[in-house]
């Protein structure tokens, strides 16, 4: 895959996105919200891609793996007014029949086709699969771990603003009610992902997003998590109490650990 194809797939991306800011002006704050996200994780894919010394052309293929990994958010919005998967469709496989359907990959080779879209296809799942390529896997993997820095950022970019406003896509439609779920508690505990199933408010989904530390992939993810002090800014915006603190130093203890053990 070389340069011209990535700016064609680019200029692909951004024609089809345009149809949907075009669209509902009551949209496009959250279509832009996605756009930009986009955009961002393409930047947090190579970042992380250089460190463990890709070379140039799987650098590339990184590149196109997180350009598409959300191109299903907007036809999801644009038709159900929500991020939430559960409530709506899987925004993966909409994205990969989307791919599919526009033929908007089909100047590749089949076998890179295949694994650009197995690899958004398992990008939102709870687990990768066990039985996939070592290749397919190493792209599925950076794109999670890309996927993941950004989502830190929006949202403690949004818990910190200083205006108040809500905005029910990035909360996922959770109340803002007092206390914690025992079960998201339990999860993190036993130093577990947080079970999407057992998140009954926004204190509930906060702790889920500092659990995706058990789930990162590489160690140069976790130093950006370090560097950036995500847990920290999100810790900050959750209720003082004797169960956060001892969430929180099981976290920040598994992650010391994780980025120590690689040197």
């Amino acid at each position: 895959m070389n340069e011209e194809i990535v700016e064609e797939l680019e200029n692909w991306f951004n024609n089809y996105v345009q149809k949907f800011k075009s669209g509902n002006p009551d949209w496009q704050p959250n279509i832009i919200l996605k756009e930009e996200h986009t955009r961002r994780v393409c930047k947090e894919i190579l970042g992380i891609g250089r460190k463990i010394g890709l070379s140039d052309d799987d650098l590339r293929l990184a590149k196109v793996v997180a350009l598409f990994h959300d191109i299903g958010r907007f036809e999801q919005f644009a038709r159900y007014q929500t991020f939430v998967d559960s409530k709506s469709v899987n925004h993966a496989v909409l994205g990969v029949k989307i791919l599919k359907e526009n033929r908007v990959l089909n100047m590749l080779d089949k076998s890179v086709r295949d694994l650009i879209l197995r690899a958004i296809l398992y990008h939102n799942r709870f687990a990768l699969p066990k039985k996939e390529t070592e290749k397919c896997l190493l792209f599925a993997k950076l794109l999670r771990d890309a996927d993941k820095l950004d989502i830190w950022r929006v949202v403690t970019d949004y818990y910190r603003q200083k205006d108040g406003k809500r905005n029910a896509a990035i909360e996922l439609d959770l109340p803002d009610t007092p206390g914690i779920s025992s079960d998201v508690y339990k999860d993190l505990m036993d130093k577990k992902i947080v079970n999407f199933a057992h998140l009954k408010n926004l204190n509930d989904f906060k702790l889920l997003q500092i659990g995706w530390v058990y789930d990162i992939n590489f160690v140069q993810t976790l130093q950006c998590v370090q560097e950036r002090c995500y847990l920290e800014m999100i810790r900050d915006v959750l209720p003082k109490s004797e169960k956060i603190a001892e969430i929180f130093d099981v976290l920040q203890t598994h992650m010391n650990e994780q980025i120590l053990l690689s040197f």
